[in-house]
């Protein structure tokens, strides 16, 4: 519960700290200015794709692990400021169910399923503010359509469990272009069904382009 309602707390203080920091670089010439000039004037949008490779902390019965976690999302994204963007986004994301083995060895290499974690679509409303020369903070947070595997208590069979619950998270990351940027995030997925709790925290890298 403590991980839950931190995680909302830093995702509504990084969307509610997007104003204050659009509002400070329109008055200051020196801020946020980036290395390039945005070729779209103030008020437009554009459209994105992202993906993002992490790690996630879950802990599934028995099983407890930090497997690698996948995730693609798209959408748009409005400019309501200088350097500030509001936008709408959906996606899919796989939280440790898939790893390829032998990729550092002579073997082939494969990609095995252990379906022990969530996957699932999500849908939700997201943010972002240019705050330095590129330098950016984002936030999200929105609704996720879940699937996934777990044990209740003293219960020695695994149970296949689906849901509608929310995620949110925030990020940092630095924009090379008007098209490109490369960004660090931590997003909490909240799932829990039957009093089986399969909520799960990742850590990630995101490459997002926009056309």
């Amino acid at each position: 519960m403590k991980k839950t309602f931190l995680v909302l707390a830093i995702s509504a203080a990084a969307m509610a700290a997007l104003p204050v920091f659009a509002q400070d670089s329109q008055t200051s010439p020196a801020a946020g200015g980036g290395n390039f000039q945005p070729s779209q004037p103030i008020g437009s949008g554009n459209w994105f794709i992202n993906g993002s490779v992490g790690q996630a902390h879950m802990r599934v019965g028995p099983y407890d692990g930090h497997p690698t976690t996948y995730a693609l999302n798209g959408g748009y994204r409005w400019k309501v400021g200088q350097d500030l963007g509001l936008g709408v986004e959906v996606g899919y994301n796989d939280l440790g169910n898939f790893r390829l083995k032998n990729v550092f060895n002579s073997n082939d290499v494969n990609l095995t399923s252990q379906r022990q974690a969530l996957r699932g679509w999500t849908a939700g409303a997201n943010g972002k503010i240019n705050v330095w020369q590129g330098l950016y903070v984002s936030g999200r947070t929105g609704i996720y359509g879940w699937k996934g595997d777990g044990y209740s208590n003293q219960d020695i069979n695994r149970h296949h469990l689906d849901r509608v619950d929310y995620f949110a998270g925030a990020g940092v990351g630095y924009d090379f272009s008007e098209h490109f940027g490369l960004g660090l995030a931590y997003d909490y997925y909240h799932a829990k069904k039957d009093h089986i709790g399969l909520s799960t925290d990742t850590a990630s890298l995101t490459a997002e382009y926009r056309f």
